[in-house]
């Protein structure tokens, strides 16, 4: 993403973290923001104190044929948020 420094989850070596570890880990590693495909983890997780900037796609999968067509609108909403919010990016 322009102007955006992305990693994945395999690429960190993550891949076996859950969610709440996982955003813990994200946050405490330095990450600004969690972008993700799972739509229930808002009412999964507390995030009332966390830091990262927080999108949720709401797209079939993870693929990125699904997210692609989303990432202009996160690329905006994330530079448009704060630390603490989470934004659900429709298509």
């Amino acid at each position: 993403m322009p102007g955006f420094e992305v990693f994945t989850v395999p690429q960190r070596g993550w891949s076996r973290t859950k969610n709440g570890a996982l955003l813990r880990l994200a946050e405490s590693a330095g990450f600004d923001a969690f972008l993700t495909a799972d739509q229930s983890l808002q009412y999964q997780q507390n995030l009332s104190k966390s830091k990262l900037r927080i999108i949720v796609f709401d797209a079939p999968s993870n693929r990125m044929e699904h997210i692609g067509p989303l990432l202009p609108r996160a690329i905006q909403a994330l530079r448009e948020m704060k630390p603490g919010e989470l934004r659900i990016i429709t298509p």
